[in-house]
């Protein structure tokens, strides 16, 4: 018996797949609301740049920010995770929620709210690698019915977003929108006794090689959008020397230093560089998407976000169900096919959507964008946690979504570049080469060694 099943099985009920799905809701809870961050802030973003009088491009940084700070904050807790335990991972991360989402809630320009959002989505970041941790340390026995739950909860989260964010923000204000990651506190206290049985190693943690590698992507992100935000040629050349310094820097420390930020084994993984390319297609295709289609529709069509929010809700719940049934063979060749059909799909209605001037590819394209999100995390989980040894799953995890939301990053970044000389519809035409490369790599995957 685990213990998960000891902490969530009474006297009386032994029955372990119970015990399991239960383990999963409860994960899925913790990571559930960082959805929120993506889509309910996109169907959020046409009223934030009128609010604050912001650009278009500027805008942007609301979802690109968060995807950055989410995916470092998710690598260097999951490090953490490992070194000083789950429970310490969840504790120290639910303060910098905490902080992020007050300093969102106050933001009086639209610096202070992406600074904001970057805090917010890095405490977001360490509830994400403590659900995929636990998620990931399950049982083989138990790891099908555990990512089960874990699907239906995501799935839960996914289909209500749209429809969450468009209601606060119609009925309420769009800062509420903003930090419905914060939810995740909610769910903390259910997951820490689970949490205390993750202890760590014990090792140090490597903060230089964490330092490096967020610099690296950030300056990265920053000079995808150097054109659209005006960037003067001093910042742009001060841009592209940090990058290059931070990548030299974190090479040599992944081939120097032991126990790096980046494990050694990891860069040469093939099974790892798979999982990491689908995921940076099918995020960077979501976050893209979620940046446009909220601003076709109520720019160019003339809904309200309230109107965004709804008639995304119902191709979100069919994502949704896609992304529960998942779990049911996420260890399987048939999870990384169906991965791939739903990519695919999105990349084709994405690409139709420049020449159809209905909104109707719109909402399908980001429809599938969620259950491409939602089935990514379920299928990398259970590949990773058949592939890693268990005293590096909880870094490998964190850095595997690293590299997910980069990539959804440098969609949000890249829409927001082209924007400046492109028509909305026709950068949407653009960034479907995201969702189609997810699908190409999808098909690559592989469980096991390999």
């Amino acid at each position: 018996m685990t213990t998960d099943q000891a902490v969530s099985t009474a006297p009386g009920q032994p029955t372990a797949v119970l015990s399991a799905r239960s383990a999963g809701l409860r994960y899925g809870a913790l990571f559930g609301p960082a959805v929120f961050g993506v889509t309910a802030a996109g169907v959020a973003l046409p009223d934030v740049a009128k609010a604050l009088n912001a650009t278009p491009a500027t805008a942007a940084w609301v979802l690109t920010a968060h995807a950055l700070a989410l995916g470092v904050g998710t690598a260097l807790f999951g490090r953490l995770a490992d070194a000083r335990g789950v429970r310490a991972s969840l504790l120290v991360g639910s303060l910098v929620l905490a902080v992020g989402t007050v300093v969102c809630l106050l933001a009086p320009n639209i610096g202070v709210l992406v600074g904001g959002r970057f805090v917010l989505a890095a405490g977001s970041g360490a509830m994400t690698s403590g659900a995929l941790a636990l998620s990931a340390s399950a049982p083989p026995a138990d790891r099908p019915q555990v990512l089960g739950g874990f699907g239906a909860t995501m799935a839960v989260f996914s289909a209500s977003a749209t429809l969450a964010g468009g209601v606060l923000t119609q009925w309420v204000t769009w800062r509420i929108a903003l930090v419905l990651p914060a939810l995740s506190l909610l769910a903390v206290p259910l997951c820490l006794r689970a949490a205390a049985a993750r202890a760590g190693s014990g090792r140090r943690l490597d903060l230089p090689g964490a330092v490096l590698l967020t610099v690296a992507a950030m300056s990265f992100l920053l000079l995808i959008q150097s054109y659209a935000l005006g960037l003067a040629v001093p910042l742009v050349t001060g841009l592209a020397v940090a990058l290059l310094l931070s990548l030299a820097g974190l090479v040599r420390r992944v081939r120097t230093v032991e126990g790096s930020f980046v494990p050694r084994r990891l860069v040469a993984d093939r099974v790892f560089l798979r999982a990491s390319l689908t995921g940076v297609g099918a995020y960077a295709g979501l976050f893209a998407a979620m940046y446009l289609v909220p601003q076709i529709l109520v720019g160019g069509h003339g809904w309200s976000v309230l109107a965004v929010g709804t008639w995304l809700l119902p191709g979100a719940a069919v994502g949704a169900v896609l992304s529960r049934f998942a779990g049911r063979f996420a260890g399987g060749r048939a999870g990384s096919v169906l991965l791939s059909v739903i990519a695919l799909a999105m990349a084709v209605v994405l690409a139709l959507s420049a020449a159809v001037g209905n909104p109707t590819p719109l909402l399908v394209g980001a429809s599938l964008g969620f259950a491409a999100f939602a089935v990514t995390q379920v299928i990398t989980t259970a590949l990773m946690s058949a592939h890693v040894e268990p005293a590096l799953r909880g870094g490998a995890m964190g850095l595997l979504n690293l590299t997910f939301f980069v990539g959804g990053g440098v969609g949000s970044a890249t829409a927001g570049a082209l924007v400046k000389s492109m028509e909305l519809t026709s950068v949407l035409a653009v960034v479907a080469v995201f969702p189609l490369i997810a699908a190409a790599a999808a098909l690559t995957l592989r469980t096991g060694k390999d």
